[in-house]
């Protein structure tokens, strides 16, 4: 899933699974790759497809928008670009070369062959220049740039990259979907497996490598636990923290797929801060990570930022591990955790759902705060019945604590805010709180702006998700209720990387919906 300026979320799935229920006029011609998995022999045929496999959901009127893919996206990454086009990144067979855009006037474009090596399982995070690192995919040990660093569409070029080599176990791997994190100095923090280093994605410089996490727990795809990196803060910018949950023990992939032994996952959290922080006092000293207990064990979770920072942990098992078939035990109890309290203090437990959403569903934030939860599906194919996890079409919202009605009273609304802005300039921006009286003051401690950076979705892990919060000035009331505050906008494109972002205005503890304001890039290109 991805969230798109617009208020428009972007779902879709593989194409060699069958029909959809999703009709699509006209058809499509869709090259489909049977699966080796699915107990068939591997078989290329392009057939006609009226069915949709790429859903455009308008969260204003709720409709749904078809669109036809033309390869197969399955297991692929993405990022959302500068522009606000969604670059979509490999896939399966068709698919696993090709990049795709996709926005609101083109639809989906396919750039065929225009990536370096086949990723499937990679993952995306965007840097400050704009461009878009692609890292690993099954048995790729490398990473490469959207767009190249030639230019040069038809010759991408690929930097080794033996992390990677070194975290993957055989016939497991238990490295895919790596976390990658951009930290404000602008080098990227990648975690495959148990452990994590830190690397500058322009310069061929040795690896800043990070202890593992204490206990060895595998935490990457098949062993999928999540990560996130935790809301950066104005007054100390430079520094950023790293939040590892979940995960499943080693040798509970082979031990589901082999003999139906479904090892209970793992019930910890880990953080570390890797940044080298002169501000905060880093003194030289190696980092090291905190492990938290959560309240259940949870393995294929998905951890999503809000704009309180908080973060909210959803979906999973509690046994079992990724793939067809291999999760069991249902975790449907959300979890919230709170990064500001003390360590004891930080985890409570939501209000739960009643449907499983364990393997292939997802998570994101959208413009009014809410978490859409979506998908589920442990099959090879499309199985609705006769099966104690059947594949689930249907999406909810989950509302944080903040969504109460009670809370309507002092939740602002924004009025207007700026449509796009530099990097460190001061603009305003204006709210109204309808339970606030004349002449009543509304403090700046009681005000806070943050920007979310929204995430691309997809097997545990929110690609690109970012929370910064801004630095506010004065606060001043422009009419009844109505409000105009000072806000500094982010430091460098290694705090908020250039692209468009959700504001929310947060008073007394309780958000606004957002208004999309894009980071303009630097350079010529802004």
């Amino acid at each position: 899933m991805q969230l798109l300026p617009g208020d428009f979320v972007l779902m879709f799935d593989r194409t060699d699974t069958g029909p959809s229920n999703i009709s699509l006029s006209p058809c499509s011609t869709t090259t489909t790759t049977v699966s080796p998995n699915s107990g068939a022999a591997a078989a290329a045929t392009t057939t006609p497809d009226c069915t949709a496999h790429s859903i455009l959901l308008d969260l204003h009127t709720n409709l749904l928008h078809p669109y036809p893919l033309a390869t197969n996206p399955w297991c692929s990454s993405g990022a959302l670009l500068p522009n606000g086009t969604l670059l979509q990144t490999g896939g399966f067979s068709s698919g696993d070369r090709v990049s795709r855009l996709f926005s609101l006037s083109t639809g989906w474009v396919e750039l065929p062959s225009s990536l370096a090596a086949r990723r499937w399982y990679a993952s995306d995070v965007i840097l400050p220049d704009g461009r878009v690192l692609v890292l690993g995919g099954r048995r790729q040990f490398n990473f490469e740039f959207f767009p190249h660093n030639s230019g040069d569409p038809t010759s991408p070029e690929l930097t080794f990259f033996p992390f990677l080599e070194e975290t993957m176990e055989l016939d497991v791997e238990n490295n895919l979907y790596p976390f990658l994190h951009l930290l404000p100095d602008g080098m990227v923090f990648v975690f495959a497996n148990d452990r994590a280093v830190v690397f500058d994605p322009y310069n061929r410089a040795p690896l800043r490598r990070l202890p593992p996490v204490p206990g060895g727990v595998p935490r990457n795809y098949p062993s999928s636990g999540s990560s996130v990196l935790l809301p950066l803060q104005p007054e100390k910018p430079s520094h950023a923290e790293v939040l590892v949950c979940g995960g499943a023990p080693r040798g509970a992939y082979h031990l589901a797929l082999r003999n139906g032994t479904f090892v209970a996952a793992d019930r910890t959290c880990a953080r570390i801060s890797p940044t080298v922080d002169d501000d905060v006092g880093y003194s030289g000293e190696t980092p090291a990570w905190v492990v938290e207990e959560m309240p259940v064990a949870r393995v294929m979770g998905d951890m999503v930022l809000l704009p309180t920072g908080d973060v909210l942990i959803v979906n999973g098992a509690a046994a079992g591990t990724a793939g067809w078939e291999l999760g069991r035990t249902p975790v449907t109890t959300p979890v919230m955790y709170s990064p500001e309290k003390m360590i004891g203090e930080r985890f409570r437990s939501m209000a739960s759902t009643t449907i499983p959403r364990m393997y292939h569903s997802s998570a994101t934030l959208d413009t009014y705060g809410r978490v859409l939860v979506g998908g589920s599906n442990p099959h090879v194919g499309y199985v609705f019945t006769n099966v104690t996890y059947p594949t689930e079409l249907s999406l909810e919202a989950f509302l944080p604590p903040y969504m109460d009605a009670k809370l309507d009273g002092v939740r602002p609304r924004i009025v207007a805010a700026p449509a796009e802005v530099g990097y460190g300039e001061t603009t305003a921006v204006r709210f109204a709180v309808v339970g606030v009286s004349s002449g009543e003051v509304v403090g700046v401690g009681e005000v806070r702006v943050v920007a979310v950076a929204p995430a691309f979705a997809t097997h545990s892990f929110g690609m690109n998700q970012r929370v910064v919060e801004m630095a506010v000035g004065r606060v001043v009331e422009m009419d009844v209720g109505v409000f105009e505050v000072e806000v500094a906008a982010p430091p460098t494109p290694g705090v908020a990387p250039p692209g468009y972002y959700l504001w929310f205005v947060v008073h007394d503890g309780v958000p606004s919906s957002a208004a999309w304001v894009r980071m303009r890039p630097l350079g010529p290109g802004a």
